[in-house]
């Protein structure tokens, strides 16, 4: 029996009318719902004509989380008065809940993916609703983009609902433009908030120091902890704590040990009796309930008797090292939308409340929504959905965000080491084949070719085990994992069991001709080990992090990464690693490895193979030059041999010009005169330009074919460096074709004539000419000397040598500076001459006394 009641208490149900109209006009709708309105459970039902009037049609419902996904199912069946499987029944990964009367079917957007590849018509399916949408998850987006795809070529009449419950509904609406290019979709409204919530802030103390990786200040959790007990204190009702991650709800839950509640752990890997006893609620009279979970609450979920919401702030996001193959998560401030989303759950059966462990003042400064997917996951996935789709740029598609190129770029990189596409970006056969699998290329390469190897059930159980990382408590070691999950004593092992058996079937669906995946037995299955299998499997799925025992400790992948055990790790004697789960974060100079296998080196040899090179390696190491024959796998070295003078003189070439960049144009020789004439050539560039030739140290390297050779050809090491003579190479740069070099002297002297005679040196290290001279010699020039026209900077000299006064103006000098000059000069060498009118006065450079005999 229909529960009419609860229906009517949804505010979405006023929006469901301009909803149909939308749909029957254009085909095509964007849903903005705030968060308790009922979005996810009533429309649906309404679309599928299992409420009201409508017609009647095949729904398809796509979540991003697979505890959403039961969840929704669930609520709707219960407001339809059945059971799960009839009207409503739901598909995730491992389970599938439908009948014939189904008409409302949940899924997740990933397995909506994989049945839009291999149905891209979506036979049967009249309206497709992706809820959830400003989480801005890839799969969702991916699929939103696909169906774009699908109504303009294939099916004009599939019905596409875009439903987000934030207030970015215009971005969806302009990119459903290009389903019927009739504009902007149109954009249905649901007025309400549920039943409303005030938010209180509840600062942490000062002093919290800001989270990074996946590190969180336990002070910070104290503080959260402290706030759930205030607020069971204050208010009545159940509290729902958002925590970042899995590790951060099993110290809470500890922070919370004694209360007077029952303490409830939510997340995606929790069994799913948790789960489900969670979405139940407590029974009637039952203690209070204090559920701590992760951002799997968000969204989509009604916690029964909820009616206080304690959000950390901080969310979990993921990062990747596209460079080295190494994802990482992220702690982040949760942004606007999602503490939004958050703050909702307070709300859906009676008025909230929501602490926010954060400083009101803060709250400006977070980000508007969730960073998109696509840009800061890795999208070897996503590059091979929209290769097998036909667009492996992913430039026809509708997307919010473009995959950024990168990212892309290091995607296809490894799906063409897995022969998933060819060198057009585009799918083979094999990458179809590992797209159905429902697996990231990385695994479904390990299971596919690890099939052949050892056989398809250790094959399917051991990826089963890289799908979803083992519970931490299971240890490093993933053979010892392999052996945890297989006694199945809790939650992940039945799980585990289930996936290897799905892999199982896949994988004989998806073998290669000829390879006899199928058989379940392949190449050395039975003499293989458990340490071995879980080794080559791994090395399949993750071949860049093989890595080798350094001397000083820690491990080298092939990826060039740095790697390191836990301490007290069983795993610290294993000269080659297969490491199946490792991150590092911007802080740490290697990564942690969290999961591996040992694997021997010629399995790691085999599954690298094409990362495997032998070569020379001629380089600038440690002021010179180092020439060897390496093979290596990776960045790691397997064997060196020194080649001494049997090096490419290409390379060496090469090496003495990294040496020249790195340590400078002082490894020539300068003589006295070299660094001279460079300083002239650099006055001359920077004040009259071409044809004079720039010196510095860039442009003189960029530039060594044409004053360096032949000698730099001919150089085999530094020491060579050391005895060319650069000032003679430098004057190969003087411009000689245009005739302009005989007026190197002119332009740039080495010497200025003064009055007194002398040849006075020009300096021009320093930008401008300087010319340091004798004050006396200067008497009688009325004028400043100049170079190239520009005046030069005269440091007038006392007797002895020692700095009088400096003037680019000798002119002004006389008439103004000389006097105070004159009267410190003369009492300190009365002997020599001191005019009162300098600029008429006779130059000298000796003293009064030999001036008169001279005369």
């Amino acid at each position: 029996m229909i529960r009419n009641d609860a229906l009517d208490l949804l505010p979405v149900r006023h929006a469901v009318p301009e909803l149909l109209t939308a749909l029957a006009e254009r085909g095509t709708a964007v849903l903005h719902a705030p968060p308790g309105t009922g979005k996810t459970t009533l429309v649906p039902l309404a679309l599928a004509g299992l409420i009201g009037d409508g017609p009647r049609r095949r729904v398809l419902v796509a979540e991003p989380r697979r505890m959403a996904v039961r969840a929704a199912a669930r609520r709707m069946a219960w407001l339809l008065g059945e059971e799960v499987g009839g009207a409503v029944g739901f598909s995730v990964r491992g389970e599938r809940r439908v009948g014939p009367a189904t008409r409302v079917e949940v899924v997740t957007t990933g397995l909506l993916l994989q049945r839009l590849q291999r149905d891209p018509e979506l036979a049967g399916v009249d309206v497709v609703l992706l809820d959830e949408c400003h989480e801005r998850h890839l799969d969702a987006d991916t699929a939103l983009a696909f169906l774009v795809d699908v109504r303009a070529a294939l099916r004009p009449e599939l019905k596409l609902i875009a439903a987000s419950a934030t207030s970015d509904a215009e971005a969806w609406a302009e990119l459903l433009t290009v389903v019927d290019g009739g504009g902007p979709a149109p954009i249905v409204r649901s007025e309400g908030e549920g039943h409303g919530y005030e938010v209180r802030f509840a600062a942490p103390p000062a002093g919290i120091r800001p989270a990074h990786g996946t590190w969180v200040d336990p002070a910070l959790l104290r503080h959260v902890a402290a706030t759930v007990r205030l607020a069971l204190e204050r208010h009545e009702g159940d509290v729902l704590c958002f925590l970042p991650g899995t590790g951060e709800i099993a110290r809470t839950a500890g922070l919370l040990a004694g209360l007077d509640a029952e303490v409830l752990q939510l997340h995606g890997r929790a069994p799913a009796a948790v789960q489900d006893a969670v979405l139940r609620g407590a029974e009637p009279g039952g203690r209070r309930r204090v559920v701590l979970s992760t951002s799997v609450a968000e969204s989509s979920l009604t916690v029964p008797g909820v009616r206080i919401v304690v959000d950390s702030g901080l969310a979990r996001e993921p990062r990747m090292d596209h460079a080295r193959g190494l994802g990482s998560l992220a702690t982040v401030p949760v942004s606007v939308a999602a503490a939004t989303q958050r703050s909702g759950r307070s709300m859906r059966e009676a008025f909230g409340t929501v602490y926010r462990c954060w400083a009101e003042a803060e709250d400006g400064t977070r980000a508007r929504f969730p960073s998109p997917e696509i840009r800061i996951a890795d999208l070897t996935d996503f590059a091979l959905r929209v290769a097998c789709w036909g667009d492996p740029t992913a430039e026809g598609l509708a997307l919010l965000d473009a995959p950024p190129a990168g990212a892309m770029a290091a995607a296809r990189s490894v799906l063409a080491a897995v022969g998933a596409v060819d060198e057009d970006g585009r799918a083979t056969d094999r990458g179809g084949r590992l797209a159905r699998l429902g697996l990231h290329p990385r695994l479904g390469r390990a299971l596919l070719d690890g099939a052949a190897e050892v056989g398809v059930r250790r094959a399917a159980e051991v990826v089963a085990l890289l799908s979803e990382e083992p519970p931490r408590e299971y240890g490093d070691d993933l053979t010892a994992a392999w052996r945890s999950a297989r006694r199945g004593a809790d939650g992940y092992g039945a799980r585990w069991k289930a996936e290897a058996r799905r892999l199982e079937r896949s994988a004989g669906e998806a073998a290669e001709p000829g390879r006899g995946a199928g058989s379940g037995t392949g190449s050395g299955a039975g003499a293989r080990g458990e340490d071995a299998v879980a080794g080559l499997v791994t090395a399949l799925a993750f071949p860049e992090r093989v890595a080798r025992a350094r001397e000083q400790g820690g491990y080298l992948m092939v990826s060039g990464s740095g790697a390191r055990l836990a301490e007290g790790s069983g795993l610290r004697s294993t000269p080659w690693l297969a490491v199946a789960v490792a991150d590092r974060t911007a802080r740490d100079a290697t990564a942690r490895v969290r999961l591996a296998a040992v694997v021997d080196e010629g399995t790691a040899r085999w599954a690298a193979d094409h990362l495997r090179a032998t070569g020379e390696e001629v380089h600038w190491e440690d002021g010179d030059v180092v020439a060897r024959s390496v093979d290596r796998l990776g960045a790691v070295e397997l064997t060196v041999r020194p080649l001494g003078s049997g090096a490419e003189p290409a390379l060496v070439r090469e090496a003495l010009l990294d040496g020249l960049r790195r340590e400078g144009l002082g490894l020539l020789r300068w003589s006295r005169d070299a660094s001279e004439l460079r300083e002239r050539l650099a006055f001359l560039y920077g004040e009259v330009g071409e044809p004079w030739p720039d010196v510095a140290d860039g442009a003189l390297v960029d530039r060594a074919g044409e004053w360096l050779e032949p000698e730099l050809s001919r150089a085999s090491r530094r020491a060579d460096l050391g005895r060319i003579d650069a000032g003679a190479a430098l004057r190969r740069l003087l411009p000689w074709a245009k005739g302009e070099a005989g007026r190197l002297d002119e332009l740039a002297p080495e010497r200025i004539e003064v009055p007194s005679g002398s040849r006075i040196r020009v300096d021009y290290g320093g930008g401008r000419p300087v010319l340091s001279v004798k004050l006396q010699e200067m008497f009688g020039l009325a004028e400043t000397p100049r170079v190239a026209g520009v005046p030069v900077l005269v440091h007038l000299l006392s007797p002895a040598g020692r700095p009088a006064a400096v003037t680019a103006d000798l002119a002004s000098f006389w008439r103004e500076g000389y006097r105070a000059v004159r009267a410190e000069l003369r009492g300190r060498y009365p002997r020599h001459p001191w005019p009162e009118d300098p600029s008429a006065a006779e130059p000298t450079r000796h003293t009064s006394a030999r001036l008169r005999r001279e005369r």
